[in-house]
This record gives structure tokens, sequence and C-alpha cells, in this order.
């Protein structure tokens, strides 16, 4: 990771701004404070060894004791809270043009959010530890965050900690984690439900909301699923099909609904029979396939009838000349070098990072932070690269796992699965094997599917859904498929 400056336990200092707001939030004038801080975590000779930081905002006008608390948080893992707070959650957000953006550059607007939540919980922003402002300060600890549990228990010492200074022990509690966020969600909420490796918790989640689902029994952080990647990816594979192609007047929900079911009865049964179909079978699986998902019939015959999610990148467009991006299928790129382009440039290399890093990088140092007064001379670090070295070995089981502990253990408690029909990165079909196999209280368990990427909130249709399907989720209500 690299940083300008060095931190040394003997010196680091930990930092903590103040400020005031106001915000219109359903006509109604909503004063709040802030509080931007560093949370230090000690060793056993007494000296900080790491830090998470955390932007939290109270609303000023009402009893506090027992009001919800949102605690917001993005992935990677190595990502900051960025893409959350300045995207959705926070008072001061982006505006949204055009999705597929034709720049990356300015001019750029952060506006009021008249999407809030503010008006009814409190909000919490979480940097982990070694992003935005969060820092490692001793290099050998890291062993003691840079791991699925390891990174989930910090999150949980978090919690309690800011809980019992600020007087929220009694308050409703949900997690908001998008992409790798939700595997730090389902964790979390698992161990606080049974007990860390050297400590039980206190704390119970009222419930999660799980942005970019990666709480799977496979794909990135657990083990491998027992079924054909083709088939799990093909509703996304024919949601952005729909998008850029319009095959049909169904709506995208119509269109990708239809196509699941095709992938789930017709579909894996040819994968799974391979050569003994017969050529008038093979032949209906190719249309059909074709009309679905817009890739060639070439490009299927040369892999076994078989789609990979990211040569569909380069292939679904490739009439066009574009590539569309892992992130979100809506955005698109350039296809320089067909068959070659953003299969094998890996996942930095993309679209929607292209185009929205340096917006959202852009919106909350150059408005929101300071506007919490926050004055540090850290670097911010929107995204490192653990990933590379993270620790994926789970003792207490997958991820899927971990939720059904949570779930099954703390009665009520309820899961929101957001995905969006266009997002590559973590494609839909993933929540629909989670659900259907993962052992959870199906009548606690919702999910949804929006016309947006892997950041559902990048539109201001898309923004303006997901904040009032998240509002009522925290009053009670049931988001609606």
């Amino acid at each position: 990771m690299f940083r300008t400056e060095s931190f040394k336990a003997d010196s680091f200092e930990p930092a903590r701004f103040e400020s005031k707001g106001k915000i219109i939030l359903n006509a109604e004038e909503i004063r709040y404070h802030t509080v931007s801080e560093d949370n230090v975590f000690y060793g056993k000779d007494g000296k900080p060894v790491a830090s998470i930081f955390t932007y939290s905002y109270f609303r000023n006008d009402v009893d506090a004791s027992e009001r919800p608390v949102l605690f917001g948080f993005n992935g990677g893992p190595g990502s900051a809270s960025m893409y959350v707070h300045a995207g959705f959650l926070g008072p001061r957000r982006l505006k949204y043009g055009e999705p597929d953006r034709p720049s990356a550059f300015g001019p750029y607007e952060v506006i009021d959010n008249p999407d809030c939540l503010l008006d009814i919980a409190d909000l919490v922003l979480i940097d982990p530890v070694g992003t935005g402002y969060g820092v490692l300060i001793d290099e050998e600890a890291g062993k003691d965050f840079l791991g699925i549990e390891q990174d989930a228990e910090a999150l949980l010492a978090l919690v309690e900690r800011w809980a019992r200074r600020y007087g929220r022990t009694m308050s409703p509690k949900y997690l908001v984690g998008e992409s790798y966020g939700c595997t730090r969600a389902a964790v979390a909420a698992g161990i606080a439900a049974t007990e860390g490796k050297d400590r039980a918790y206190g704390t119970a989640f009222d419930g999660l909301v799980l942005i970019g689902n990666t709480v799977t029994v496979g794909k990135y952080f657990a083990e491998g699923i027992p079924a054909e990647s083709s088939v799990l990816g093909f509703p996304t594979y024919a949601g952005v099909h729909w998008f850029h192609h319009r095959p049909t007047d169904q709506t995208v929900k119509e269109f990708v609904m239809e196509a699941k079911k095709f992938a789930d009865t017709e579909y894996v049964l040819a994968l799974y029979k391979g050569e003994d179909l017969s050529d008038e079978e093979k032949e209906h699986i190719i249309d059909r396939v074709t009309y679905y998902t817009g890739v060639s019939r070439e490009y299927l015959i040369r892999n076994g009838l078989k789609i990979d999610d990211n040569t569909f990148r380069s292939e679904v467009c490739m009439k066009e000349g574009r590539a569309v991006s892992r992130y979100d299928g809506r955005m698109t790129r350039p296809l320089l070098e067909p068959q070659v382009v953003e299969a094998a440039s890996g996942v930095w290399d993309d679209a929607t990072a292209d185009r929205y890093d340096p917006y959202f990088y852009a919106a909350l140092t150059g408005d929101l932070l300071p506007r919490l007064n926050v004055k540090l001379e850290r670097n911010y670090i929107n995204a490192t690269n653990y990933y590379k070295t993270w620790n994926k070995e789970e003792s207490m089981g997958t991820t899927a796992v971990q939720l059904r502990n949570a779930m099954t253990r703390r009665p009520g408690m309820r899961t929101f699965f957001a995905n969006g029909w266009f997002d590559l990165c973590t494609e839909f079909g993933y929540v629909f094997h989670t659900v259907s196999h993962a052992g959870l209280p199906r009548e606690r368990v919702f999910v949804k599917g929006y016309s947006s990427g892997h950041m559902i909130y990048i539109g201001e249709e898309n923004v303006r859904e997901l904040c009032l399907d998240i509002r009522g989720f925290i009053l009670g209500k049931n988001p609606k498929f």
C-alpha cells in the first residue's frame, strides 16, 4: 500500500472532527451534526496497531436512544466507503446524468441528497483498516485485520465500541454492505450470533442490506458452487443483451426471468448432456442462447455452448465495435482488439471505473469531506490491493452458512438482497442460487432486481428506487421483487 506518510505507534494521534448541517427531506428540515474520527485498535503492549475511520451523521431533534443506525461500507476487500458515502447514503451525493458518461472529467456536480435516510436513521460510513482514512499502523498486525473473519470481527468490535460511546446499544442496527461488503456483513452477523475465534459478541443486527451480492457458496470467497457458471450468469447475460438490443417488447425483468427459466431447464440439461446432444437439440439450444444473450453461433460452437463472463463482455456488442463494462453492462468502451480486449485486461480495466472513480473521488474529497471539517494530511486511499493477500480461510463455514447462522439464531432478523440486472461483476444468478441452497428462512429474505449495474444507485431513478426500498425495509416493509 503506497502512502507518502508513515505511521508510528509511539507518535500516532487519533483524529476527530465535528460539523453541523441541515437538509430538507420529505418537506421537513432535518438538522444534524457529524463526527468523523479514528477508531483505534491496540496491541497487547497497549500501542496502537490500526484504525478504522468512521463518518457519523446524527439527527439533532429526536430522542436517539432507540433510533435505527445504518452502518454502511463498500467492499473490495480493500475499498473505502467512498462509493456508498458519496453515491447514495450521505446527505450530499453525486448528481447523475446518463449512466454511460462520455467523459471521466468534470464538471462534477454534488447536490443535497433528496433520498437520504437521515430523517429515519442515523448513518455511520466506515473506512476499514488501510482504506480511505483508515490506517494499518503496525504492518505485523495485518494478519489480525486482512481476512474474512478478521475483517468481520474488526467490524463487530467497532460497532460495539461505537454503540457504547454514543449511547446506542438499544438502537436497531442495520448493516448496508456493497460487493465484498455483503460478505463482511454476513460473516459479521454470523459471528455475532455465535462467537468469534477468541470471544463472543453481544450485538444483534435487525437487518442486512446486501448490494451486489457476494454472499454465495462460491464464486469469490467460499467453496465451489456445484453448478455451471454459464447457467448462473445467464440471467445477467440476458439483461445486458436486452439493454443494448431490445430483442423483445418485454420489460427487462420479464425477459430476464424468462431467460432464467430456460437456463434452469433446457440449457443446464444440454450442458450436462454435452456431446450426447443430437444435432437437432444442439441447434435448438444455440438458437435460444443467441436469442437470450446476443452471443454468436460461432462463439457458442467454439466454447462448447458455454458462456464466460469475461469473453461475453467483448462478444455481446461486437457488431457495434464495443465492449461492455464488468461492473455495469450499460456502459461501453471501444472494442479495439476483438476476442481479446476485456477478457485479458483484468478487473481494473473497466469502463465504469474509468468514468466514475474520478467523479466519486472528486465529490468526496472536494465536497463531502470539507463540509465535515475533515482536515487530514493523510492520503485518502479509495482502494488498495488487499484482495491479493486476503485470508480467505473460514473455519466457521462459508459466507452463506454464516448468514444462515445469523438469521436462525436471531429470530426476526431480515435480509434484503439488491442486485442490478446488468451487473457482470456479481451476477444475479448467484443471488438466486444462494437463496435456493443456503437454507435461509425464506419468509425473512427479500430479493429485488434493478435496472442498473454493480453500483445500483448510478442514475437518478436508480438511486431514488434503492433508497425508497431501504427506507421501507427499515420501517418494517418487505421489498417487492
